[in-house]
């Protein structure tokens, strides 16, 4: 796999007419510099609004991957997107003067052919590739959909596709070597659909542009020839069409034999470049589709975020540990003798942390609760929870130092035992809900196992203004709330 982040050379061109809206379209890949990444330009609106290619955009998954911010869209752009990633191209715009890509032929390989023709333009900057080390799984029981990444030290995609229907059969491929097998055995594997779909797909609004030209249409019902002439002339099919021998809508030879498995292959890695880094894992795919793989996506794409943020303030790998102390000091903005998190040991991105405080007689507080039986205070505990709470902010804050968090409410406290000198505190945290700034978090306390402590706690995120934070009415610090909190609980 390459090591370098890729572009193209120059602008390509191309128009025509898309699958679902029928709308005529011109599009063209340009350029883009070192870790922009994959954007749709929409030159037909006003001031050119980019979309990001990511799961964070995707508005629709019927029939087709559409992705999408404010009032700007672009429809089915997993054919285009399976091109440029096939290519293993890292930065490129793609602007489009209307609402949807050109469908070409059905395939990815009209647009493989014009980056081609572009030529790959090797940058200065490393690939970030994104490297699977633990299993991720997406199932969907109801609909058979099961897609599992694992472990691997290049990219590989098998993927087996059964509709339960005898006009299609089961089928499976793999790829193995995106330099070797992309382009001369999956980019031309073009789109499919079951004749009984057709006409439903249309009343939907569907498949406006769509003709037997750049689909393959499967047989999987009788129709006597005043059905079909009826279809024909509804669907504005000019030529004579007839259902055929081979299973496919007249007679069409098909590319592969096992074609339709090799373009839901196709599908299924222009959905997967929604992730926004290139793989470095094994995908097993069973029965995927547009719905299923972007789900998937979206698991997969947290634990790239995941890892960017745990590199971006973890600048030494160490064994056990997520966030040192160092780290730690990067994120939150507690000093001595207010900082009561010594490390964090486990990190789910907007679901869950885990930190550690090492309760010492040198904290400065057993000075004075109590003199001759030190006891932790428990609004102390509170704060090591709400300070471990502050790591699951991380995502969406650009510059979490310039922030504070400030506590609105701490409901249902409960200490279920004194905690002393020589104790570890384990400091479970978990996500309740996330609104724009505000944070609903639960936390639990440990010691040895047995559970010490436990509140639920709602925030609000504040920027600092001037080194000082901006005031929020009706709200406390967490100084202010350990406060309140150490008058009756300690």
């Amino acid at each position: 796999m390459l090591v370098q982040q890729h572009t193209i050379k120059k602008a390509v061109t191309m128009s025509g007419v898309g699958l679902h809206t029928g709308v005529q379209t011109t599009m063209t890949f340009k350029p883009a510099p070192e870790h922009y990444g994959i954007r749709f330009r929409r030159v037909d609106m006003g001031g050119a609004p980019e979309i990001p290619a990511d799961v964070d955009h995707v508005l629709d998954v019927a029939r087709g991957t559409t992705i999408g911010i404010g009032d700007a869209r672009v429809h089915t752009v997993e054919h285009v997107l399976a091109a440029i990633v096939g290519l293993q191209i890292d930065n490129i715009i793609i602007d489009l003067d209307n609402i949807e890509p050109p469908i070409a032929d059905g395939s990815a390989k009209p647009f493989v052919d014009m980056l081609l023709d572009a030529g790959i333009q090797e940058q200065e900057a490393p690939k970030d590739y994104l490297i699977i080390d633990q299993t991720i799984r997406y199932q969907n029981e109801e609909k058979g959909v099961d897609i599992v990444a694992l472990p691997t030290d290049d990219f590989r995609l098998t993927v087996m596709v059964d509709y339960h229907n005898p006009a299609l059969g089961s089928q499976h491929t793999g790829l193995f070597s995106l330099e070797k097998e992309f382009v001369t055995e999956f980019a031309s594997a073009r789109t499919f659909c079951f004749l009984h779909e057709v006409e439903v797909l249309y009343d939907q609004g569907l498949i406006k542009g769509g003709n037997i030209d750049n689909a393959i249409v499967i047989v999987d019902r009788d129709l006597s020839d005043e059905e079909l002439r009826k279809l024909t002339k509804k669907l504005g099919i000019s030529h004579s069409v007839i259902l055929g021998n081979s299973g496919v809508l007249n007679d069409r030879k098909l590319h592969y034999r096992n074609e339709p498995a090799r373009h839901k292959l196709v599908d299924l890695m222009g959905d997967l470049a929604l992730i926004g880094a290139p793989l470095k894992a094994q995908i097993l795919a069973a029965r995927p589709g547009h719905a299923s793989n972007i789900e998937f996506a979206r698991k997969v794409r947290k634990l790239y975020q995941q890892k960017k943020l745990v590199k971006k303030y973890q600048h030494e790998k160490k064994e056990g540990v997520i966030f040192d102390i160092n780290a730690i000091h990067r994120i939150l903005p507690h000093r001595y003798p207010f900082l009561l998190v010594d490390k964090i040991i486990d990190f789910q991105l907007d679901e869950r942390v885990v930190g550690v405080k090492n309760v010492t007689l040198n904290e400065p507080f057993f000075a004075g609760h109590f003199p001759g039986q030190p006891i932790m205070p428990g609004v102390m505990i509170i704060e090591a929870l709400a300070q471990a709470g502050g790591i699951l902010m991380l995502n969406g804050l650009d510059n979490p130092g310039n922030k504070l968090v400030y506590f609105m409410s701490i409901n249902n406290v409960k200490f279920r035992r004194p905690v002393v000198p020589g104790d570890q505190l384990i400091l479970d945290v978990e996500m309740v809900s996330r609104r724009s700034k505000f944070i609903q978090i639960r936390g639990k306390a440990y010691v040895d196992g047995n559970l010490v402590a436990e509140g639920e706690f709602s925030a609000a995120i504040v920027d600092r203004e001037n080194g000082q934070p901006k005031s929020l009415e009706n709200s406390s610090s967490t100084s202010d709330i350990s406060a309140h909190t150490n008058s009756s609980n300690s």
